[in-house]
């Protein structure tokens, strides 16, 4: 089972690679044009999101997973340069995680918070917002460049990245590295399905006072502009941020599950190996499928991506 495993990883990453870095460029292409029929600030956060995404595939996927698995002793391997390559790889997934928090606070704050929208919504506060979390993410990460010694060194030169004894047994690492299992991804995860449940909450509320206000009954099918606009707009935040809980909901139940059994990483079996390794397969996927989300449910968005598609075979 292992060994079969093993093998659908390496042809899954080339896959992730192949089809998440084209879909992702397109799709930040798309967005940019600004021509989707969303709010300038909305378009800003998903417009961050498809920017971290691709860099978290370049840096975690093929410069990670994909050169190990298939060119486990080139430059990249080099134990200078392979801790670079984790620092970046853990800076653009902590932003392509809190890119999706900090779009899920902004349609809370749009949809359930009015007195609040007109001054938070905007899309000089999107920018500092965005700014400020990449900045502070990417700080963040720095550490852990310093907590890797070479597993081997051949010629004098330190080949892989592996965690030094230290990190396991000296107070500090040890609390930084909670304080980073904490960003990223257990406060992210419990922020998310806090906001959906409030929005969820607001949405029925306004809802059912709309309903009243306007005199509707049961039976009656008017059309109200403004939940339409709120629906449009909660199918967007739900399905991102419900995708988000999905594809992390592997690595989550891994980390909650070793956390609490208090047992060790370095001694799994096959199938606890397997399953930390679908977690990380999960979390890949997802930098994937914000693209396809936006095609299923923003109609504009959709007809773009198709004429992009479409293009080569029109200039022939």
């Amino acid at each position: 089972m292992l060994d079969t495993f093993l093998i659908v990883r390496k042809v899954y990453y080339i896959l992730i690679a192949i089809i998440g870095i084209p879909v992702n460029v397109m799709a930040l292409v798309i967005l940019s044009r600004g021509k989707c029929g969303l709010s300038t600030c909305t378009t800003l956060y998903l417009v961050a999101m498809a920017v971290a995404d691709p860099l978290t595939i370049i840096f975690n996927v093929v410069l990670g997973r994909i050169s190990y698995l298939y060119f486990p002793q080139t430059f990249l391997h080099v134990t200078p340069v392979c801790s670079v390559i984790v620092v970046l790889a853990r800076a653009a997934t902590g932003c392509s995680v809190w890119f999706t928090v900090t779009f899920t606070f902004d349609r809370f704050v749009a949809i359930g918070c009015p007195k609040l929208k007109a001054k938070y919504c905007t899309v000089k506060t999107a920018g500092v917002v965005l700014t400020t979390a990449g900045i502070l993410l990417c700080l963040q990460k720095v550490p852990f460049y310093f907590t890797f010694e070479p597993a081997k060194v051949i010629g004098n030169v330190g080949w892989f990245c592996l965690q030094k004894p230290s990190c396991f047994t000296d107070p500090s690492w040890v609390a930084f590295n909670s304080l980073n299992t904490i960003i990223s991804p257990l406060f992210p995860f419990v922020l998310i399905l806090l906001l959906n449940a409030l929005t969820v909450k607001h949405i029925l509320v306004a809802s059912r006072v709309r309903k009243g206000l306007r005199g509707q009954s049961k039976r009656e099918n008017h059309i109200d502009p403004e939940m339409e606009k709120r629906r449009r707009s909660a199918i967007l935040l739900f399905t991102i941020s419900g995708n988000f809980i999905l594809m992390w909901l592997v690595h989550l139940v891994h980390f909650l599950y070793y956390t609490i059994d208090g047992g060790d990483l370095t001694l799994q079996n096959d199938s606890e190996y397997i399953l930390s390794q679908s977690g990380y397969m999960f979390v890949s996927l997802g930098c994937c499928t914000n693209t396809f989300i936006y095609v299923v449910t923003q109609s504009k968005f959709r007809d773009q991506f198709l004429n992009a598609l479409k293009y080569p075979l029109s200039c022939n």
